[in-house]
């Protein structure tokens, strides 16, 4: 089993050149230095960040758990034999130019799986971010920010895609137990990851973005086994012949028949977005709301609002128990006293609160009267579809602050709660 947890990390290829990736990693392992020891390695500089470096891994006396490399690609194989020597349990390559680019990166990686054949040491990558938790303060990666605390785990084959991922998160008040970038899988694979993930306390949700698996069957064993208690979702990259083409010049992967990809997941109960507006409205109803039976209520203050939320419940197979009108002039009072309604009863699994702007609408009033409604009844599920822009805003950061998912969509709403309702449940 991988260790994401190293008390001891050295970074080879720290350097002091702003913009550089071994400055990222050098400014962000430093964020954890009251957890853990860092050293940096870099023949050429003597301080880096005002740390005293070494010439390799091997001049470290004390004992290292992670190496990092960041350097160029050709002279990784001579670097990772000395971690070999130095007893080096975990490596991170973070270099390109390996399978991804064709030939040449091909005999680079069989160097280096040469020099890993019968020896205790294990590596993820190459051609990869690297890994951050953000409860132990560890970010061994160059992402340009750190995200907050969470309980959603990220295992990605795109690096570039983890810091979108991270940025927009901050903006939607979710956060990470653990994220991945393991690239070309050289040696640790996606499966291992998702056995750590399995018996993770902090993880509640696993998002896996992936162009191809290398170990198909035993995938689709183990991820069918985690989804029956961490939800699942899927992004797949290479679902089309230029796409797949993408893929292996991308991180080597070779994306075989989506369709049939499709069907496994839909067999294995894996959840699938098509987008990364999906991955985050699948992910933040997962992470703040519970699983729950299949009938919900609607509650709106605008007549066609309400029949469209309909028109999409049925498309998605979800049964509607209540549509309930407030019209136009609702106060919160009045939402206040639909929203207790039905909640209390039994048979409704949850409800979606749909609100449009109008003159005597109040939508922070409104927000606090489903913020307390949630505390009221923790084990109902509650979606907000704050209608507009500006004139509810306020009323949105509120609402997710308390985690109730807002979406400004009504489609996007049906199709959150959607995955969480147990179709097979008596309503």
């Amino acid at each position: 089993m991988i260790n994401l947890n190293p008390k001891s990390i050295a970074l080879i290829g720290a350097n002091n050149k702003p913009g550089s990736v071994g400055l990222g990693l050098a400014r962000n392992l430093l964020e954890g230095k009251n957890k853990r020891k860092i050293y940096f390695i870099n023949p050429f500089q003597k301080k880096i960040l005002e740390l005293k470096t070494f010439n390799k891994v091997s001049e470290v006396k004390n004992k290292i758990d992670l190496a990092i490399i960041a350097i160029n690609a050709k002279i990784v194989p001579e670097v990772l034999n000395d971690c070999v020597q130095k007893g080096v349990k975990e490596v991170i390559i973070i270099s390109s130019g390996f399978g991804e680019t064709g030939k040449p990166g091909e005999i680079l990686e069989q160097k280096i799986q040469e020099i890993l054949k019968n020896k205790k040491i294990r590596v993820i990558g190459p051609n990869c971010l690297g890994i951050i938790r953000p409860s132990l303060k560890l970010n061994a990666t160059f992402a340009p920010i750190t995200p907050r605390e969470g309980n959603i785990a990220f295992l990605s084959q795109s690096g570039a895609l983890i810091d979108a991922i991270i940025d927009k998160s901050n903006s939607e008040n979710l956060g990470f137990s653990t994220i991945v970038s393991y690239g070309n899988e050289m040696d640790v694979n996606l499966n291992e990851f998702l056995e750590f993930l399995e018996k993770d306390k902090e993880t509640k949700t696993i998002i896996i973005y992936l162009e191809g698996i290398k170990k198909a069957r035993e995938f689709f064993k183990i991820a069918k086994r985690i989804s029956a208690k961490k939800p699942i979702i899927i992004l797949k990259g290479g679902r089309t012949q230029k796409g797949k083409t993408a893929a292996k010049s991308h991180t080597a992967s070779l994306a075989g028949s989506y369709e049939i990809f499709s069907g496994a997941c839909s067999q294995f109960g894996l959840l699938q977005a098509d987008t990364l507006e999906e991955v985050f409205d699948f992910a933040k109803i997962l992470s703040w709301q519970p699983r729950i039976k299949n009938k919900i209520s609607i509650i709106t203050n605008a007549g066609g609002a309400g029949v469209l939320a309909t028109d999409y419940a049925q498309n998605f197979g979800v049964e509607t128990g209540n549509l309930i009108d407030l019209i136009g002039d609702a106060s919160s009072e009045k939402y206040k006293e639909a929203i207790l309604s039905e909640l209390k009863k039994e048979e409704i699994g949850g409800i979606i609160v749909i609100q449009t702007v109008q003159f005597t609408t109040n939508p922070i009033e409104n927000a606090k009267m489903v913020i307390n409604a949630k505390k009221l009844f923790p084990k109902k599920a509650i979606v907000a579809c704050f209608l507009g822009g500006n004139l509810s805003k306020k009323a949105v950061e509120l609402l997710e602050k308390n985690k109730i998912p807002n979406y400004s969509d009504l489609k996007r709403s049906m199709a959150a709660l959607n995955i969480i309702i147990n179709k097979n449940s008596p309503s």
